[in-house]
């Protein structure tokens, strides 16, 4: 008889199935990104409805059947209710999970993942820093976990550390201006545009990247350095995940 097990998680969404249950995708850090089916919380009645909702963080108690998991019950730590009170918050925060469930992978334990989203929502919470910084950060650092980092510490061609004033989303990173100009195309790297990068922009790419996640939603960037990131950001999660958001046409209410 399979027994129970308990996994540290967050529920990414929730859907509704038949005429009283849910299918929830959590993150989980034993796990990775699985699929588990509760059964009858949207009955009146249920228990369990209020914890099987997104943004729940706590410890599930799955059954695992032959083909999926079953929710045997929860207990939430965190619900992060803050952010149903703020739209832009609320939209931030389903974009953070749409983004965290397309770059994981199930059966593969996620523990640096849940840590940065849970950081995130938590920095959307508590107004710490602006909501379009805290995406930006949160954007760059799960990049960074899921292998899709940008270079933002040398040139993607040459590996030379000067002069790095150019962005290449279809290179991978930074691109010093000798081997831009040694290219026909102008303004391009391997036949696809590149965006200016100013100094501070570099520097906030390479702090987000390499300080602490405990201590990384403490600052502020000035509007043109925030615009220059989020405009690089974009271009960049274009190319290397691929997929359109639903909740990004949301969030654009906000831009």
């Amino acid at each position: 008889m399979t027994e129970n097990i308990t996994v540290t998680g967050m529920i990414l969404s929730a859907q509704p199935m038949g005429e009283y249950d849910r299918r929830l995708v959590l993150l989980t850090k034993e796990l990775g990104k699985i699929s588990a089916f509760a059964n009858g919380v949207r009955r009146p009645t249920s228990a369990m409805s209020g914890v099987t909702q997104p943004f729940v963080f706590g410890n599930f108690i799955l059954y695992e059947g032959r083909n999926s998991y079953s929710l045997r019950g929860a207990e939430a730590e965190q619900y992060f209710p803050e952010l149903r009170g703020d739209l832009e918050a609320l939209y931030n925060g389903v974009y953070f999970c749409e983004f965290v469930e397309a770059l994981t992978q199930e059966n593969i334990p996620a523990k640096e993942e849940l840590r940065v989203l849970y950081r995130s929502l938590s920095a959307l919470s508590k107004k710490s820093i602006g909501k379009k910084l805290v995406r930006a950060v949160f954007e760059l650092r799960m990049l960074a976990v899921g292998g899709i980092k940008p270079q933002v510490y040398e040139c993607v061609r040459c590996r030379k550390k000067e002069m790095l004033r150019w962005f290449s989303s279809r290179g991978g990173g930074c691109v010093c201006e000798e081997c831009v100009r040694k290219t026909d195309f102008g303004a391009e790297y391997e036949g696809a545009p590149v965006w200016s990068v100013s100094p501070s922009t570099l520097y906030t790419m390479q702090f987000i990247l390499s300080t602490p996640l405990e201590s990384l939603y403490t600052f502020t960037v000035k509007e043109e350095v925030l615009n220059e990131l989020r405009e690089i950001l974009s271009q960049f999660v274009t190319v290397h995940v691929g997929r359109k958001f639903k909740s990004l046409e949301m969030l654009e209410v906000f831009s």
